[in-house]
């Protein structure tokens, strides 16, 4: 998804909430979620040598745990643009970053800016895509099936897996998307930001820029959306401003 400028993208993972039996929530709230090294897509996790052992924190599951701390909320998991070694998460588009990922930070790289294009055109891509996949809901079941059946069964792995190909399951459900609520424009929503580890470098950044970013119209609208924001165990190798204590 294209961010502040065409060439700053990064993958969006996006767990909707259920449709509620009654009236939707408003507005509604979207948990943004930023991982830390290591932690990457289940599949990629599983044939990982070493980082198997933290499949368990992959972005589905932690994307599910975070749908049960906050429910009935849109939960986005925003991947880094490069990952070092296959291990070291590097956010180059939002703060400027060594080779490990470790942070240099300043006051005007756009990390606010960039957040909030991100959104914006993630919430764009989402809303045709689950309301595409609701508008062919009332297809056969038979040719559902069939177009299941004809889609590949095996994919070949990529980021450091090996070359065999891993079987994928393929599942047809006759309620695909259409029982998820579809995310609404950013400016009536509320939002969530959470770091964990390495992810916390970007909340970092966006508190360098929070004096300049007031000063622009739509980040300050975009700011005052944001209810709450959480730092998970930080850290990063760069050896300093791992906290931001300055006061100002």
């Amino acid at each position: 998804v294209p961010g502040a400028d065409p060439h700053r993208t990064n993958e969006l993972l996006l767990l909707p909430p259920p449709a509620p039996l009654g009236p939707a929530p408003s507005p509604q709230h979207h948990v943004v979620y930023f991982p830390g090294d290591v932690q990457n897509y289940h599949d990629v996790m599983s044939c990982h040598p070493e980082n198997f052992q933290w499949e368990h924190w992959s972005f589905e599951n932690i994307a599910t745990i975070l749908a049960r701390r906050f429910p009935n909320s849109f939960i986005w998991v925003i991947k880094c643009s490069r990952m070092h070694l296959h291990k070291f998460s590097c956010y180059d588009n939002f703060v400027t970053s060594n080779m490990f990922g470790a942070p240099e930070h300043s006051t005007d790289f756009g990390a606010f800016r960039h957040l909030h294009a991100l959104l914006v055109n993630a919430f764009r891509l989402s809303q045709n895509i689950l309301l595409s996949q609701k508008s062919v809901h009332g297809v056969s079941k038979d040719a559902k099936v069939a177009a299941c059946k004809s889609q590949p069964q095996s994919v070949p792995t990529t980021n450091g897996c090996s070359s065999k190909e891993r079987e994928r399951d393929c599942e047809c459900s006759n309620n695909s998307a259409v029982n998820f609520m579809v995310p609404s424009a950013v400016g009536v929503a509320s939002f969530t930001l959470i770091g964990f580890s390495k992810g916390c470098v970007v909340l970092n950044q966006l508190l360098y820029e929070l004096k300049e970013a007031k000063k622009d119209k739509n980040t300050d609208a975009f700011l005052k959306n944001i209810k709450a924001i959480y730092w998970l165990d930080g850290g990063h190798s760069g050896g300093s401003n791992t906290w931001v204590t300055y006061p100002e």
